[in-house]
């Protein structure tokens, strides 16, 4: 299985950027996904995640009305649209699959394959 991030690059604040998560090996699908950001120096975090064939959507406060997490499985991809960036959004983000059963979106050990990673820099 592999996830393909990307769509990163520079971008000036109050722009918008859309990463985008190819996978080969699995079928998306049949897997709910999240993307998740790491700031230099800081710990993984969670950004958005949403349900198998993408019913439901969830965001971290943070990014909820700036950020929207949508699908397109005839293309095995899931996508991330960032409206109205900041400063605080630049990070490297990471899109993932989440296991199956598990509920918890959050949790970064929900999700069992990775992407490499895409950087987001937003210039303030």
């Amino acid at each position: 299985v592999q996830l393909q991030a990307s769509g990163g690059g520079l971008v000036q604040a109050g722009g918008s950027l859309r990463l985008s998560c190819a996978a080969s090996g699995r079928t998306l699908s049949n897997y709910a996904m999240g993307w998740f950001r790491q700031a230099p120096g800081k710990e993984r975090e969670f950004v958005a995640a949403d349900s198998r064939l993408g019913i439901a959507t969830y965001y971290a406060d943070s990014v909820k009305g700036r950020f929207t997490i949508s699908r397109d499985n005839a293309k095995n991809t899931v996508f991330l649209q960032m409206n109205s960036l900041k400063a605080e959004d630049t990070a490297a983000y990471y899109c993932a699959t989440r296991r199956l059963g598990v509920s918890d979106y959050v949790r970064s050990s929900s999700y069992d394959y990775w992407g490499q990673g895409t950087l987001v820099t937003v210039s303030s």
